[in-house]
C-alpha cells in the first residue's frame, strides 16, 4: 500500500501542466507578427514593489513568454502577465545578470520585473527583447 501512495504522489509531481497554451486568435496576432523566439514552461521570477513592506518582494511564477519584432509577451495559457509592444506607455528596459535576461516594467512603486534564464542564447534573448522595446520608444 505504501509503494502504491508513494507511486501515486511521484506521478502528481511530474505531471505539472503546461504554461503555453494560447487562444487562437492570439496564436494568430503572433503569427502575423512573426515570432523571433518562444520559450514555454519557463520559471520566471516576478519582482514587484510592495507597499506593506515599502521593499521589493519577488516570488517564482511558471510562465511562457513569446518575442515577435513587434511585442514581448509573457503569459500563462494566455493570461497575460507582461504585454509589451508599441502600445506599451511603461518605461521598460532589459538587461543580462549572467544568464538571466530582466525585463523591467513601469517606474517608482509600480515598477515590475520578469527574469528568467533562457532555454539557450541570453546574448540573442536580449537583444531581440532589446529591439521590441527600443522599436516601441521610437514610435511614441
Amino acid at each position: 500500500m505504501t509503494r502504491r501512495i508513494l507511486l501515486g504522489l511521484l506521478l502528481l509531481a511530474g505531471c505539472k501542466e503546461s504554461t503555453g497554451a494560447l487562444p487562437a486568435e492570439l496564436e494568430q496576432r503572433f503569427a502575423a507578427e512573426g515570432v523571433v523566439r518562444r520559450a514555454d514552461d519557463q520559471v520566471f521570477r516576478y519582482t514587484y514593489y510592495s507597499r506593506s513592506t515599502r521593499s521589493n518582494r519577488w516570488e517564482d511564477r511558471d510562465a511562457s513568454i513569446i518575442v515577435t519584432a513587434r511585442s514581448v509577451f509573457v503569459h500563462k495559457n494566455g493570461k497575460v502577465g507582461l504585454d509589451l509592444g508599441a502600445a506599451s506607455r511603461k518605461a521598460n528596459e532589459v538587461r543580462r545578470e549572467g544568464d538571466r535576461v530582466i525585463i523591467s516594467s513601469g517606474s517608482g512603486q509600480s515598477r515590475v520585473s520578469w527574469s528568467f534564464r533562457p532555454p539557450e542564447d541570453a546574448p540573442g534573448w536580449a537583444a531581440d527583447i532589446r529591439a521590441v522595446i527600443a522599436s516601441a520608444d521610437s514610435g511614441r
